[in-house]
């Protein structure tokens, strides 16, 4: 059902997909079904459902804002690895880094990881605190999160670890407009400017906006501010 499901989109959208990758998105379904019986990674458990709410529209992003070619990658929170690794799946030059602040689900994305026979960099952190590292700041030319926080939020956790003239993409609801037009000066502080919103619509006519945020100068070195300030006090 998960083959189906993809080849259909895939080859509604344009988008190109092998059988190997094919192959990597029903090892990943697996592994998720399997390892949510002992922990709690997601509520979407159900093939068809994981094949539209994580892998569909994990990979949807690259009709709008497809990164660069060899980017190097970050996913902030990635929980179970939405969306960062259906899209190593789908783009293997990607340099991938998967950040959550939950050990559990990092030995999780570990196995999954080498039974997809994927590289990436497991990070255990909270993105505040690793955003002020200097090997994790500014080194990247897209940083994406799926449904973390609120926009305003999301862009003092994210922006920071952007390089000039790399971009932030942010996964939102059919809200993410109104949430974009709350963050603008957040954007602003943290040296950034909104570039494109997409509205997308999934295989069960759910939607979502894409917001394209790019880097145009460096963020104030005081920012990311502990978690407690940004969520109590957004820019």
């Amino acid at each position: 059902m998960i083959t189906e499901i993809l080849i259909k989109w895939c080859n509604e959208n344009n988008i190109d997909i092998n059988s190997e990758q094919l192959s990597s998105f029903k090892k990943y379904a697996d592994l998720l079904i399997l390892w949510n019986e002992k922990m709690n990674l997601t509520a979407i458990t159900e093939k068809k459902e994981i094949a539209i709410k994580h892998f569909i529209d994990s990979i949807s992003v690259l009709k709008s804002c497809s990164p660069p070619k060899n980017a190097k990658l970050i996913d902030i929170g990635t929980g179970a690895g939405f969306p960062g690794i259906p899209l190593k799946i789908m783009r293997p030059d990607i340099k991938l880094c998967l950040l959550d602040s939950l050990n559990k689900r990092l030995i999780f994305l570990d196995e999954v990881c080498k039974e997809l026979e994927i590289k990436a960099e497991l990070i255990h952190a909270r993105a505040e605190e690793c955003g002020q590292k200097s090997q994790y700041r500014e080194q990247f030319d897209t940083v994406i999160s799926r449904a973390v926080a609120n926009l305003p939020s999301l862009c003092e956790y994210c922006i920071p670890y952007l390089k000039m003239g790399g971009s932030f993409i942010s996964m939102k609801g059919p809200d993410g407009e109104n949430e974009l037009a709350l963050a603008e000066n957040a954007i602003k502080i943290l040296g950034g400017k909104t570039k494109k919103i997409d509205k997308l619509i999934l295989p069960d006519n759910s939607i979502r906006t894409v917001i394209e945020i790019k880097k145009l100068s460096p963020t104030p070195s005081k920012y990311p501010r502990r978690g407690i300030k940004i969520s109590k006090s957004p820019l």
